[in-house]
């Protein structure tokens, strides 16, 4: 059936630009369109995207209670300028005190086990709270973040959490996104003029030196596909 869902939404947007696309998706599936941001510079050209059309789309973040202030500095700024509201999801405080106590703030240097531990409790439980209920889920993911992220779809199935996920800038180059930016006057996380590509929390994001991977900055002390658990095949 979820097949069969994403071969028609493909069908039936082929040829439309990314307007066209969340604005079909909005009137198809009524009040059960979400998009999660984490104020990175794709998620600000989508969140520029649904404010520009006034499009019914529920916009959500995930805070993790470990973000940079610049983090909270394009927050504060895209809700003044789109006067969109933005929903926050937090992690469940009991979770968070029983890792703190248990294995302290920084378990998650320790190792990937960890690292993944924190990463589900200050964020995949949230964002499967976010998204219960829903049917599409849009993100902002391209391509060429990872290797890990150059199979992904335009649209897709995510088993982990039943849910139709749609990827409208899966194509885009970085260039292209902060040509948007540019043109636009889109607000714009400070840190990404300081070799920060990849943003999320600040104890596990560094900026990265010219010619490093898009993902290098992201748990740079360890070995891994860089994912979180939010995003899997």
């Amino acid at each position: 059936m979820s097949a069969t869902i994403v071969n028609t939404l493909l069908e039936k947007t082929a040829g439309f630009s990314i307007e066209e696309t969340l604005a079909f998706l909005a009137n198809e599936y009524k009040d059960k369109v979400v998009f999660s941001t984490s104020f990175g510079q794709e998620d600000q050209v989508i969140t520029a995207l649904i404010a520009k059309n006034d499009l019914p789309i529920t916009i959500f973040t995930l805070d993790t209670g470990r973000l940079f202030q610049e983090t909270y500095d394009v927050f504060h700024k895209t809700v003044k300028k789109y006067k969109k509201e933005i929903k926050v999801y937090f992690p469940e405080a009991a979770s968070v005190e029983k890792l703190l106590q248990e294995k302290g703030p920084n378990s998650f240097y320790e190792s990937v086990e960890n690292r993944k531990e924190c990463c589900f409790i200050r964020k995949v439980v949230p964002l499967t709270k976010a998204l219960k209920g829903n049917a599409v889920w849009i993100t902002g993911l391209r391509a060429e973040q990872s290797e890990n992220r150059h199979s992904l779809d335009l649209f897709e199935y995510d088993a982990n959490f039943d849910i139709i996920k749609f990827n409208p800038l899966l194509k885009w180059t970085l260039e292209e996104v902060q040509k948007y930016i540019d043109d636009n006057n889109v607000p714009q996380n400070a840190l990404h003029k300081q070799g920060f590509v990849s943003i999320g929390c600040a104890p596990c994001t560094r900026a990265i030196a010219p010619g490093e991977d898009i993902r290098a900055g992201r748990w740079s002390w360890e070995s891994s596909h860089k994912e979180c658990g939010l995003h899997q095949k």
